[in-house]
């Protein structure tokens, strides 16, 4: 909205008293100034919103008056305080401060929609997620399969709509790999099949890793922002003719405003820490983590880079995996030997460590360090190439 508000009076002042007074407005017009009031904008809103956000959710008993998985588990001697009775669905927060700064600050174009639509499907299914479990006051929300089913039909809708589209049907029939500089050379119909695929994996597995990795206090949040930043470099670079000829980056046009998104998204996720940090006084709950993770994968996808995102988001890939690797063996040795055996103590990954006895805090930190160092394997993609 400020962008195109410029827009308007410059063109309307142009040739009057008013011209140079108002010359200042054409900052807006500068990708970096919108940027950086953006991830402004997030973070005042968060900080001013929060409090009453959270007061609400408390009067509206949006709170987890239940034992999480964790608790129920046992045996994490390190943690001192209990989860049980902090409000959830703060992810209410996180996605309305996003979405009030992307009208804010963006220039619409196909990809900030497309990236927006994702955003508020997966909010809402998030929210239909945390409302039953609240309802029921146990751990079982919407059934596994029904919230599949709905995030890989809006990835598969995503994929074909991009596919149709003359100007973005490479984002699907062309698959990029991290330190290589050309597309893989598929086939016409392998490509199309590939690339779709791809898309469904990268934008429902992201979706639902984020959401493994809400378990700490602070541990989704301080990591999404992390993998935002890298994206936020990214997403500048690929909307930028000259830098991406210059680093043999994929050129994707208008890709620039998502850079916008990502420093709108930073701004949030740093508001919604400042609250959820250990001891949290809200969780943002699936309403924000499916968001979270959905609008990951949406932005590494748009801008040709699905398989980046698997290196940024290494502490999230290795959260879901520890997930996958703990069921897969546990039934698989129960089917043949009649006892179910564990790789990790609990599942996800961080529950593990807790269990070891590290503390809450000691496990965030250390998760927060290693999503720093795969963020810096995720950057030097950009030169070694």
């Amino acid at each position: 909205m400020f962008y195109f508000l410029s827009q308007y009076v410059l063109e309307q002042s142009a040739g009057t008293v008013w011209e140079d007074r108002l010359s200042p407005l054409r900052l807006f017009g500068y990708l970096t100034f919108r940027s950086a009031g953006a991830a402004i904008t997030a973070l005042l809103l968060s900080l001013w919103l929060g409090p009453k956000v959270i007061a609400m959710l408390k009067h509206w008993r949006f709170g987890q008056d239940y034992l999480d998985k964790a608790e129920e588990g046992g045996g994490l001697t390190a943690r001192v305080i209990s989860k049980k009775g902090v409000p959830t669905m703060g992810g209410v927060l996180i996605i309305t401060v996003f979405y009030l700064t992307a009208l804010l600050w963006t220039r619409w174009n196909e990809l900030v929609e497309l990236t927006l639509m994702a955003v508020l499907v997966l909010a809402g299914l998030g929210f239909y997620d945390d409302y039953a479990k609240i309802t029921r006051q146990n751990n079982l929300g919407a059934k596994s399969h029904i919230k599949l089913w709905v995030q890989g039909l809006l990835a598969l809708a995503i994929g074909i709509i991009l596919w149709q589209m003359p100007q973005r049907k490479a984002l699907i029939t062309e698959v990029m790999v991290p330190f290589y500089k050309n597309a893989l050379p598929l086939g016409l119909f392998w490509s199309a099949a590939v690339g779709l695929t791809l898309t469904v994996l990268t934008i429902v597995g992201s979706s639902n890793a984020v959401n493994l990795t809400d378990g700490l206090d602070g541990l989704a949040i301080g990591c999404t922002t992390i993998v935002a930043v890298v994206f936020l470099v990214l997403t500048y670079i690929s909307g930028n003719k000259n830098y991406s000829e210059y680093l043999f980056w994929p050129y994707v046009p208008g890709a620039g405003e998502l850079t916008v998104i990502c420093a709108a998204l930073i701004g949030a996720g740093l508001g919604f820490l400042w609250f959820n940090c250990h001891p949290a006084q809200v969780f943002m709950g699936d309403t924000g983590s499916l968001a979270l993770g959905g609008a990951l994968g949406v932005i590494a996808v748009l801008i040709h880079q699905p398989l980046v995102l698997l290196i940024a988001g290494g502490v999230f890939v290795a959260e879901a995996l520890s997930v996958i690797l703990q069921r897969g063996w546990f039934k698989y040795t129960k089917r043949r030997y009649g006892v179910g055996e564990r790789i990790f103590l609990m599942a996800p990954l961080h529950h593990h460590f807790e269990k070891l006895g590290w503390y809450e805090s000691q496990v965030v930190t250390r998760f927060f360090i290693l999503c720093v160092l795969c963020a810096v394997a995720a950057l030097s993609t950009l030169k070694l190439r």
